[in-house]
């Protein structure tokens, strides 16, 4: 099975080689992202790690604390780059390609904060927090089967 880490790199990767530079906030998200959709559609998680309800939406802290010390600023590291993107792609099933590739198209040119915002909207986040305020600390984990019946129900059959 893949890790979190691996997701992460992926994106970093194929953030320097499109010279689309994302911030540890923004590398959260789409981590998060392509863990929902992945159990949405493969019906499977495609890392064991566990997101938490913090404040800025889900998050994964070990993988948070990896990059933590950039700050708001774009995560950019030579290791990672357009070589890199194959390599670790080379890695995924086609399925998982897919979902990574549609997450990419509808998430991947998103601000940050928009992202934050969208996450904060949906049910996964909101049910692990139970009513908190929005800026109470939280560490509560988004469980999968509330990530699972939340995304399921936006797909086509067929």
């Amino acid at each position: 099975m893949l890790t979190a880490t691996n997701i992460a790199d992926y994106f970093i990767s194929l953030s320097n080689a499109t010279e689309n530079l994302i911030s540890n906030l923004k590398l959260q998200k789409l981590v998060y992202y392509a863990q929902a959709w992945h159990i949405a559609v493969v019906k499977e998680p495609l890392f064991e790690e566990d997101f938490q309800a913090w404040v800025h939406g889900p998050v994964i802290p070990s993988l948070y604390f990896q990059y933590n010390s950039y700050k708001w600023h774009p995560i950019i590291r030579d290791d990672l780059n357009e070589d890199t993107l194959k390599q670790i792609g080379s890695n995924f099933s086609p399925e998982t390609q897919e979902v990574l590739d549609n997450v990419v198209s509808e998430y991947f040119g998103m601000e940050a904060y928009a992202l934050e915002l969208s996450t904060h909207l949906e049910d996964p986040w909101l049910i692990a927090r139970a009513g908190l305020p929005k800026d109470e600390p939280c560490t509560t984990v988004i469980s999968k089967e509330n990530i699972a019946a939340y995304y399921s129900q936006f797909l086509i059959d067929g």
